[in-house]
């Protein structure tokens, strides 16, 4: 990856006479009201401006349009997920090196056999509204992410390894073996060992939430700022849909004096050229920071410091919905992946910011003893040969034949969805192009942000982009994605052979034999083309100079919690 950046500025200026569409955004979806900060005793009101002289410290940044939703059960997005780092605080933390550090607990203990886990919190916690936070919150918040009714599509993922899930995830919540033997002490016991089980603690969906203001507001309570109630190092004041969340600095949390900021003012922008308009003014209003830069700007932003090029841990893909008949053949499927040129897409169209994918898990993953998964995949050979586009064109041809439709005859039209951020307009144009070579024609289709990703994960849709930002480094977090259980399997692929691996690998307490499983998933997961990898992601903005403090990580996240701002 980190070679592949050195040599992404002369990619750039290659593809320097590319008009690309929109921004890079790969968004989060949205919600309600608000303009009184009730939930917290402190008022941070100030005057505004991202500027310090004599005025509150606000940090405007813009990090994506309105959100889907804000329940840290219930979110599935990158830019959602940041906002929870904002306003929560779980059990443990990432630091600017993304390892595993203190949060609510301030320490925690394994049992040698590795399935007690004991969190020990910090004294006298408290929610942003002031009232007294313990283990029993925790208790509450992880049994509400088992609870089927409230349809958390990480449910499985988090705690599919804690004593109980089954029965949990079919209605009998209190079966999760999750206890607080006293309000500082939180015990979890896993039914098999889970190496990776510190960072699912410091993993958004499992923060506490609140349940008094739960009960009150039922599934409002994420929607208006006086009834979310938060733990983390900022609370939401102000949230007016379509134009900005204020976050403001909460007084009750566990270490605001490290706070530096008195607020953070996201800009709820869908239009990347309004937010390039908006960094561009250097006014007191504008951003420091920009997620969504015009895809047409960056050849000009060549060598300027303020633009960064960063990796992540994530690839970029198609889903076909294999719920329909016209998908349900693995020759159609592996077919329509083999007809598109990945290096044309990532190299041309996304003018080098991306890289051309060969395998669904992607660069930089780890594997069992820290050499790259990928190097470990298919007997060292890319599953998919992007220096032959002819060959595999020419292959694809036969392929969609031997399933019954010579040169696309017979076969229906596919609709392909769609939002309207980054380079997702000019792929699918691109897909139309590729796709028409089969024979097969394709109308694209536009779909709102805040619609988007619900629509997906209920399947309501035939094909679409999708893409998925890691959210730790092993790679079971992207592989769990096609188990047929998955809340996150948009695909809605299903095979047992592949669901009977991703079980082996979770119970597997030896970390070489549970990767043999793993990259036999992989190895299904491509064959069955259960999706169509594109490309891995890199992630590229606009930040000032002046923010100081804050880091950008492999996961998709802004810690602007910690940052400050310097004339």
């Amino acid at each position: 990856m980190k070679r592949r950046l050195s040599i992404l500025l002369a990619l750039i200026m290659v593809a320097a006479m590319v008009l690309g569409a929109c921004g890079k955004s790969d968004n989060n979806s949205g919600s309600n009201n608000g303009n009184s900060g009730k939930n917290n005793t402190s008022d941070n009101s100030g005057d505004g401006g991202s500027s310090t002289g004599g005025k509150e410290k606000q940090l405007i940044a813009e990090i994506g349009p309105n959100p889907e939703t804000i329940d840290p059960a219930l979110n599935s997005a990158v830019d959602g997920g940041n906002m929870l780092l904002f306003a929560f605080d779980c059990l443990l933390n990432v630091d600017k090196d993304n390892k595993i550090i203190p949060g609510a607990a301030e320490k925690y203990e394994t049992s040698k056999d590795g399935l007690k886990w004991t969190f020990y919190l910090r004294k006298d916690l408290k929610w942003s509204d002031g009232s007294p936070l313990t283990a029993k919150d925790f208790v509450y918040s992880w049994k509400r992410v088992a609870d089927p009714a409230t349809a958390a599509p990480y449910s499985e993922t988090v705690l599919g390894m804690v004593k109980g899930y089954d029965k949990a995830a079919k209605g009998d919540v209190d079966a999760l073996a999750v206890s607080a033997p006293d309000d500082t002490t939180f015990v979890v016991e896993l039914s098999h060992p889970c190496v990776y089980f510190d960072k699912l603690a410091a993993f958004a969906t499992l923060s506490p939430v609140n349940q008094a203001t739960i009960e009150k507001n039922g599934d409002s309570w994420a929607t208006k700022p006086e009834s979310y109630i938060g733990n983390g190092p900022f609370y939401i004041k102000e949230w007016v849909p379509s134009s900005y969340i204020l976050f403001a600095k909460n007084e009750n949390y566990r270490d605001k004096d490290s706070i530096k900021l008195d607020s953070i003012k996201l800009l709820l922008m869908e239009d990347p050229n309004a937010a390039y308009s908006a960094y561009n003014k250097q006014d007191s209003e504008s951003p420091l920071m920009i997620k969504d830069v015009p895809t047409a700007e960056i050849p000009s932003l060549s060598g300027n410091p303020e633009f960064h090029i960063e990796p992540l841990l994530g690839t970029y893909y198609v889903d076909l919905n294999n719920t329909l008949p016209q998908f349900s053949d693995s020759k159609v499927r592996q077919a329509l992946s083999l007809a598109i040129d990945r290096k044309y897409v990532a190299e041309t169209l996304m003018q080098g910011t991306y890289t051309a994918a060969t395998n669904f898990v992607g660069t930089s993953v780890a594997d069992w003893d820290g050499s790259a998964f990928m190097a470990n995949a298919n007997g060292g050979k890319p599953y998919i040969n992007n220096d032959d586009y002819e060959g595999n064109l020419a292959k694809a041809k036969q392929l969609l034949a031997d399933a019954g439709y010579p040169d696309g005859k017979g076969f229906p039209v596919i609709k392909y969805s769609i939002n309207d951020a980054g380079y997702h307009k000019v792929v699918a144009q691109y897909l139309q192009q590729a796709w028409k070579k089969l024979g097969i024609t394709v109308n694209v289709d536009v779909v709102e942000w805040a619609s988007f990703t619900p629509m997906r994960r209920a399947g309501d849709y035939e094909s679409s982009r999708d893409g998925w930002v890691f959210d730790y480094n092993d790679a079971s977090n992207i592989l769990d994605l096609m188990v047929s259980t998955n809340g996150n399997n948009n695909a809605k692929y299903s095979n047992p052979a592949y669901d009977e691996l991703m079980q082996k690998a979770a119970v597997e307490k030896d970390a070489k034999t549970r990767s043999g499983y793993l990259h036999k998933a992989e190895d299904l997961v491509m064959s069955d083309t259960a999706v169509i990898p594109i490309a891995y992601y890199n992630e590229f903005y606009l930040q000032s100079p002046k923010v100081t403090g804050s880091w950008h990580s492999p996961y998709g996240y802004w810690y602007f919690q910690y940052a400050d701002i310097t004339e």
